[in-house]
């Protein structure tokens, strides 16, 4: 662990000590759940921040935060002649912290990775989970788009979603 921690400040030192300057990135994201909660989860709504460093040419590195929120579904459940029953699964709220990174394939085209801890701040018990989200995407100097799958690994199962994202660049 301590390899990977001194590794990871080596190359933020690195792109500190390289960087012309830096890139600041707000923007919003919508996703459809996927997998364990494609049943409980209607959709996957947030607001990211980024702020990436020139480490290489077309390649930047940086820290990345934010707020996901799966929206939970209301299920119906007939008893028969007992009648039914409406249940409404709360909603599930994340604050990612991560690194993130970006590599330019072309002029207007990216790949992207974020790596870090979403912490759960929605009711309920838990604690959050390891956080991932691969993204690919279109560029241009004010604004990207990108297609994104975002996972949250927790105890028990994981919340992930396909998502579709906007960001802003100054």
């Amino acid at each position: 662990m301590k390899k990977i921690i001194l590794a990871a400040v080596a190359v933020m030192a690195f792109g500190f000590a390289n960087a012309q300057e830096g890139q600041f990135k707000i923007g919003a994201h919508v996703g459809l759940p996927m997998g364990d909660i494609k049943d409980a989860y209607s959709l996957n709504v947030g607001a990211d921040v980024a702020y990436l460093w020139n480490v290489a040419d077309g390649f930047k590195v940086g820290a990345t935060t934010g707020y996901s929120a799966y929206l939970g579904k209301t299920t119906t459940v007939d008893l028969g002649p007992f009648g039914s029953i409406e249940t409404k699964t709360p909603t599930a709220s994340f604050v990612p912290v991560a690194a993130t990174a970006q590599f330019s394939v072309a002029d207007n085209l990216f790949l992207g990775a974020d790596l870090g801890y979403a912490v759960n701040v929605g009711k309920g018990d838990g604690n959050g989970g390891v956080y991932y989200q691969p993204k690919f995407g279109f560029q241009t100097e004010k604004v990207e788009v990108y297609l994104g799958y975002k996972g949250i690994s927790v105890d028990g199962g994981s919340f992930s979603s396909l998502n579709v994202g906007m960001n802003f660049k100054f």
